[in-house]
């Protein structure tokens, strides 16, 4: 499929022209045939043990399991990963995910949520369903949303590889996938599958002996809510430890010309005041003018 019939398809007008880079340019390329593409082993394995190990520190030794059949009765998912380890941070800026997320998104995208995902042994397949679902804009369209799926374990048939529905990502609102349609991304620990907000998944039923350990890294465009709500799930005092781009992306900058204001000020003010307002008695009559510098 050529990129002037997708722009066509789905309205695509924003889109920049191909990547020069013929790496980058492959990924796109792949994402718009097919609605995905998997990166195999983009991520050293030193790396994913550490990732293993900061995984099993924040999951201990009593987790909780899935509270209802789309988090999965046998799947431990640890949320909020911004606000408990920089382990994860600089896998929400790696340069092959944010080449294609420049390609797919708006300019101005920000981070929609963060997690790891633990499919346990016994666990059943995941209800299907497109990461941007939840905005019922009719199909086929422009994403609302991207991710990625690290993979700190082997993905395979067996433990529960996330299904994927090729070519999904171009389908109408009527239509449905069926387990048969779809594929598992098998692939070696350290790959990164990258997809759309349109591509029909699933996690994988785990047939096998062993858990599947993955991490997910979830981006929206600039004019959609976030899935998990950054303000409230990272306490402020910790944006100073943060890379400055996500911070950015969790919605603590400006959208030219001043989307994301705070009473007049910058939002990193803003959050800077709410902890100050958080450790004094409430103001009975607020000033009408901010004065915080």
């Amino acid at each position: 499929m050529s990129d002037e019939y997708f722009q066509k398809l789905v309205n695509f007008s924003h889109c920049p022209d191909l990547p020069d880079n013929e790496v980058n340019r492959a990924d796109v390329e792949a994402v718009l045939k097919d609605g995905y593409v998997v990166m195999e082993k983009l991520i050293p394995m030193e790396e994913i043990e550490m990732l293993r190990d900061e995984i099993a520190r924040m999951t201990g030794y009593s987790p909780k399991l899935g509270r209802h059949i789309f988090e999965g009765r046998d799947t431990v998912r640890i949320y909020s990963l911004l606000n408990k380890t920089r382990m994860f941070d600089k896998y929400c800026l790696m340069d092959r995910i944010l080449a294609l997320n420049d390609y797919f998104l708006m300019r101005g995208y920000g981070l929609s949520a963060t997690s790891t995902i633990q499919i346990n042994p016994g666990e059943k397949p995941q209800m299907f369903h497109h990461d941007d679902g939840f905005t019922y804009l009719p199909r086929p369209r422009m994403p609302m949303g991207t991710a990625i799926m690290i993979a700190i374990d082997d993905f395979t048939a067996e433990n529960g590889a996330t299904r994927i529905v090729p070519g999904s990502h171009l389908w109408d609102s009527k239509r449905r996938p069926t387990l048969e349609e779809s594929i598992p991304t098998v692939c070696p620990a350290g790959s990164v599958i990258y997809f759309l907000g349109t591509t029909w998944h699933c996690g994988g039923p785990n047939t096998s002996d062993k858990p599947r350990r993955a991490a997910t890294v979830q981006y929206c465009q600039p004019f959609i809510r976030p899935v998990e709500n950054q303000f409230l799930a990272v306490d402020p005092r910790r944006l100073p430890e943060i890379p400055e781009r996500i911070v950015s992306m969790m919605g603590y900058g400006i959208l030219p010309p001043f989307i994301g204001y705070v009473d007049g000020l910058d939002p990193l003010k803003g959050a800077r005041r709410m902890v100050e307002w958080l450790q004094s008695p409430l103001e009975a009559h607020p000033p009408g003018f901010a004065t915080m510098t």
